[in-house]
């Protein structure tokens, strides 16, 4: 998953590490394990099967994004991104659409296929924990928001995106099926609470490292996140109740000069087993509906696509239509 930067018009388009060929392509992702478990489930693989050299790059950048299509420079041909913002670009004329005659979106989560995109990977945010650190761990977001019964730091998703409002609002008591149109009003009120409590992580390795550090012994964060931690060897509890999901999406920029081989390669990272993999590796859930079979059961079972007692599903088109305003209201009360 990643590390984003605010939006800003870019002044130069940005130059690659390694120079890329004609015959190469390039995949911008958002670093870290995230980015890893891409390269070694899809990258790799499409190499061995195509002979098309795949380049790494990152970390993704709306700004940057935008332009190199509006400078008719684009270096990127797929684009891991989020998926509220594949909505939103889309129609923008960000993107090209998606070519499902080499693609099976058929196989697919419908909740995560438009024409533009299609599901990198489903994920949730759940509250973590450092347990050597704390007397006891937060349980729910009511509790992450108790400052009394849970004192110190904790730790949020820094930018404008699904699931710290959400959050908010489910710990203030409105009920999961009422979140939407957001109360920006009350969720920021209740924001107010623990602002000063707050410690912000820009990307998923930043909040493994505040939990393990102890910096900020809990909060909000990526699933993918506590099993990498947990799996480093440090002592962790993941609470999944009203877990909040979201997905990560694969497009391709406008005017891409790789276009046909850019589909081939989203066509390999949502099929079956690239899926499988990628799940296995990360702790996040395959947007292919096939890919559940190919897994050990064990590991199949502790996905998202499993937590779905209490679970809450973002509304990636409601965040679409509103992202701008929703992100200008974000940071200047970040900023106050």
């Amino acid at each position: 998953m990643r590390s984003k930067l605010v939006l800003k018009t870019c002044a130069a388009l940005f130059a690659l590490g390694t120079v890329a060929q004609a015959s190469d392509l390039v995949f911008s992702s958002w670093g870290g394990t995230t980015q890893d478990a891409q390269k070694a489930a899809w990258a790799e693989k499409f190499m061995v099967e195509t002979g098309v050299n795949v380049l790494q790059d990152g970390p993704t950048d709306y700004g940057k994004l935008k332009a190199m299509v509006e400078a008719n420079g684009v270096t990127w041909d797929v684009v891991d991104v989020e998926g509220d913002y594949a909505a939103q670009a889309g129609p923008k004329g960000l993107l090209e659409k998606l070519d499902f005659s080499v693609i099976d979106k058929t196989k697919l989560d419908p909740r995560f296929v438009t024409d533009y995109s299609v599901g990198s990977f489903y994920y949730s945010f759940v509250i973590g924990c450092n347990v050597d650190a704390v007397a006891a761990c937060p349980k729910s977001w009511a509790d992450l928001f108790d400052t009394a019964k849970f004192p110190g730091k904790r730790t949020f998703y820094k930018w404008s995106a699904p699931g710290v409002i959400e959050a908010a609002l489910l710990a203030d008591g409105v009920a999961a099926d009422k979140l939407y149109p957001l109360d920006l009003d009350r969720a920021f009120k209740k924001l107010d609470t623990i602002k000063s409590d707050i410690i912000w992580w820009s990307g998923g390795a930043q909040s493994q490292q505040l939990i393990a550090s102890a910096e900020a012994p809990f909060g909000s964060v990526w699933n993918g996140r506590m099993t990498a931690l947990e799996q480093s060897g440090v002592k962790v509890e993941t609470s999944w109740e009203q877990n909040i999901t979201a997905a990560d999406s694969l497009v391709v920029p406008k005017g891409t000069k790789n276009k046909d081989v850019a589909m081939k390669f989203i066509a390999l990272a949502t099929s079956a087993q690239a899926q499988a993999d990628m799940a296995t590796a990360t702790g996040y859930a395959p947007v292919n509906i096939e890919s559940a079979k190919l897994m050990d059961p064990k590991v199949a079972k502790s996905l998202p696509d499993q937590q779905t007692a209490s679970q809450v599903n973002a509304d990636m088109n409601y965040w679409a239509q509103h992202r701008d305003e929703i992100g200008e209201r974000w940071y200047a009360w970040q900023a106050k």
